[in-house]
């Protein structure tokens, strides 16, 4: 078993991440608040995993559980109210402990919740998909969606700890684990660029789910994250860089639908977006850019931008983005393979050649 801490002082928590974790839940839970525990789910993994782990965590305290729709386009208010339904129906006290079992979207929601509940109850995240499980069950952004924008209404609240099973992946459709591997990528660009030619030799490993690979690639991928939270939790500075490609993926999902392109599809090709406006810049080599466009295709992951998104539809939902400050689109950007920052210092011309060209 791998165990990592994000270091936050006395809101530290580890990160377990080994095969067949779920079933050494009972010897790892951290200490409870009181005896109320709520399991969150989706229609998907509660036939695979939910009997499991309710029993598990039956040693320890009461367990109810609530199951929502899976999908992003129920990432919504609607879907979080059920989880505060559940709650007040069952009579959970400010003691509970809420734990998410699922994707992203189960893990911001409950996050969220766990935010919300009598102002702030503890809460454990499980991720059953790669991409929950290399990004966003670690480092506590928790949130909704609005019609309006992606994620545009949610909470920063760390969980106690993170329980990462790597055999959960085996049940992974290819399309999902293919948008998980988009964020694995992502931190091999914004801060390793060693991770980045490991990615590269070993892509086609992680693509057939090869055990040792997918466990390496997630205990890097989370070392990068905490790392970075650690030295900046609220997203102040540093912790931006982990934006990489978000701004432009934001708006392909938030034009498209929710749930029509998946969060890691659309990052996949905001990176490369973002990849390509810093060769224009001539802050990065060109070489990047093909070899980040090579490897995305590897993967199974899309390199260019709807058909039908036009520059200037780009520019609107771009410009509803957490990054904008006092109306200055900022982005994340290249300098290097491994380095990245964030900034409003770019030309707006090259950005109109890069909508147009990805």
């Amino acid at each position: 078993m791998d165990t990592l801490t994000v270091d936050l002082g006395d809101r530290s928590y580890p990160i377990y991440i080994a095969s067949n974790l779920l079933s050494q839940l009972s010897s790892l839970m951290p200490v409870l608040s009181g005896r109320q525990l709520m399991v969150v789910t989706n229609t998907t993994i509660s036939p695979l995993y939910l009997d499991n782990v309710v029993q598990l965590l039956s040693v320890h305290c009461d367990v109810d559980t609530v199951i929502l729709p899976d999908g992003e386009q129920f990432k919504n208010l609607d879907t979080l109210n059920r989880i505060f339904t559940a709650l007040l129906e069952k009579t959970h006290s400010r003691k509970t402990t809420l734990v998410a079992l699922g994707g992203g979207v189960v893990g911001d929601m409950t996050g969220f919740a766990a935010a919300s509940y009598q102002r702030g109850v503890d809460f454990i995240q499980i991720p059953t998909t790669l991409l929950s499980q290399v990004d966003s069950s670690v480092g506590g952004k928790t949130g909704v969606n609005h019609v309006l924008g992606k994620n545009m209404i949610g909470a920063f609240h760390q969980p106690t700890s993170v329980f990462i099973d790597i055999d959960t992946l085996a049940t992974l459709p290819d399309r999902e684990l293919s948008a998980g591997i988009a964020e694995v990528v992502k931190y091999g660009l914004i801060r390793d660029a060693d991770f980045f030619v490991w990615l590269e030799k070993n892509m086609d490993a992680l693509v057939s789910r090869d055990n040792q690979a997918l466990t390496y690639a997630v205990r890097r991928s989370c070392e990068i994250k905490a790392e970075v939270v650690a030295k900046d939790e609220k997203e102040g500075g540093l912790r931006a860089i982990l934006n990489l490609g978000h701004t432009f993926g934001h708006a392909i999902e938030t034009a498209k639908g929710y749930g029509v392109w998946l969060h890691g599809e659309a990052v996949s090709t905001g990176m490369l977006m973002a990849v390509d406006l810093s060769v224009r810049l001539g802050w990065l080599d060109s070489s990047v850019a093909l070899r980040t466009k090579d490897l995305l295709i590897r993967a199974g992951l899309p390199v260019s931008s709807p058909d039908d998104m036009t520059p200037e539809q780009f520019l609107s939902l771009m410009a509803v983005d957490k990054k904008v400050v006092d109306k200055q689109l900022r982005l994340v950007l290249l300098t290097a393979l491994g380095e990245a920052v964030t900034t409003s210092d770019f030309s707006h011309k090259a950005l109109g050649e890069t909508l147009l060209a990805i």
